[in-house]
């Protein structure tokens, strides 16, 4: 923490900035402007990944992490139509295989995670990985990169919900498109029916979430993430948090695997 005074004068700065909080201070007949500059420490950062099937509160549980650490929330879906709409030469690639009908290779998505890492300010406070790896070599190939670039991952948080509550979850969820945020008709309605809490745009329902629909998708993340999770298990990072639970209770827990508490 760092503290600056200085002189009220017409032109003196007011405003408090990011990571700042501006008092007035009166000595006599002066007043002084005092800033306090708080910086995070390095305890207080965070590099993960975010693992839990569809449903499971990745969409409730990441914004809470951004907030906390101020870190970076990488979604492969976001960053994948970001680098397509700002027409960048990973977009271009990555828009040329899609519009084929193709997967996007390892290689366009760890680089795209590279490029957010070294042009993305809320990367210097960490980050939040949702969505990839889900296969052993993205895994590995993420992992040799972010060791490379000296941001090696410091925890894997599994979200483990049964699929039969994923199913009563799923089938009556609202998501509000622009942030991701999600809420539930029933276990998380929002304050004003069908409306976003922030920001008061309408909430939409996913065509696909449907029971029948989710239940392949699970059996393919299932297939997909086991072996993703022992592998983390093996580097030691790993920690999984019972996501049946209340979104507070879960938050809590996250915590304490983080050891943030």
């Amino acid at each position: 923490m760092r503290i600056n005074f200085w002189k009220d004068m017409p032109n003196s700065p007011t405003e408090p900035v990011q990571n700042k909080k501006a008092l007035r201070i009166s000595l006599g007949k002066d007043i002084y402007i005092a800033t306090i500059i708080t910086t995070m420490s390095s305890s207080e950062s965070i590099r993960m990944v975010l693992i839990g099937p569809p449903g499971a509160g990745k969409g409730t549980q990441a914004p809470n992490l951004q907030e906390r650490f101020h870190a970076a929330h990488l979604a492969t879906g976001d960053m994948l139509r970001s680098q397509i709409a700002k027409g960048t030469q990973l977009g271009l690639e990555a828009k040329k295989i899609m519009d084929q009908g193709g997967l996007v290779s390892d290689d366009i998505m760890v680089n795209m995670i590279k490029d957010e890492l070294s042009n993305n300010p809320a990367c210097k406070s960490g980050f939040i990985l949702d969505g990839f790896p889900r296969t052993i070599p993205q895994a590995e190939k993420l992992d040799q990169m972010l060791k490379e670039q000296g941001t090696p991952l410091e925890k894997a948080i599994e979200l483990n919900v049964d699929d039969e509550l994923l199913v009563a979850r799923i089938t009556g969820r609202l998501v509000h498109p622009a942030s991701g945020r999600s809420y539930h008709k029933i276990f998380n309605p929002p304050k004003e029916d069908m409306k976003d809490d922030i920001t008061g745009e309408a909430l939409v329902q996913r065509s696909d979430d449907n029971a029948e629909a989710l239940k392949k998708r699970l059996a393919a993340y299932h297939a997909q993430t086991e072996p993703i999770v022992d592998f983390y298990k093996k580097t030691g990072i790993w920690a999984g948090v019972d996501a049946s639970q209340p979104p507070a209770t879960v938050w809590a827990e996250i915590l304490k695997k983080l050891g943030k508490n």
